[in-house]
């Protein structure tokens, strides 16, 4: 490999700079995990959030996790499945607490959403 110093430049920096801002997101993960548990739909115990990963159930919302993350991606919000009924969101780097809240309140508009979808059907 020829330009092995630019990766290698790369991997420094993360070494350095990363740890030093670990911690916000964690306080991120830990607003958005807040943030989810206020969802009727979701299943989530914010306190059991202890890292940058929010992992949380939404067998509640009649949605699978397919559908629900597809809602969400034509809203720009990603995410990816644990599970047919759990889904995985990370913060890091490259997200905002002004994306942190915009996520969470995608996320609750997707659901209601859904919930009034399925209670009209019932009518």
């Amino acid at each position: 490999m020829r330009q092995a110093g630019v990766l290698a430049a790369a991997g420094l920096i993360a070494l350095e700079e990363g740890p030093k801002r670990l911690q916000e997101d964690h306080d991120n993960a830990q607003l958005l995990a807040r943030r989810l548990a206020q969802v009727p739909t979701v299943t989530l115990n914010p306190a059991k959030v202890q890292t940058n990963i929010v992992i949380f159930g939404i067998e509640k919302s009649g949605l699978s996790s397919a559908e629900f993350l597809a809602r969400l991606a034509d809203r720009h919000v990603l995410a990816v499945p644990v599970d047919a009924e759990r889904v995985r969101m990370v913060t890091h780097l490259d997200v905002t607490r002004a994306q942190i809240e915009e996520a969470g309140d995608v996320v609750q508009s997707v659901l209601q959403h859904s919930a009034l979808r399925a209670e009209s059907w019932k009518l």
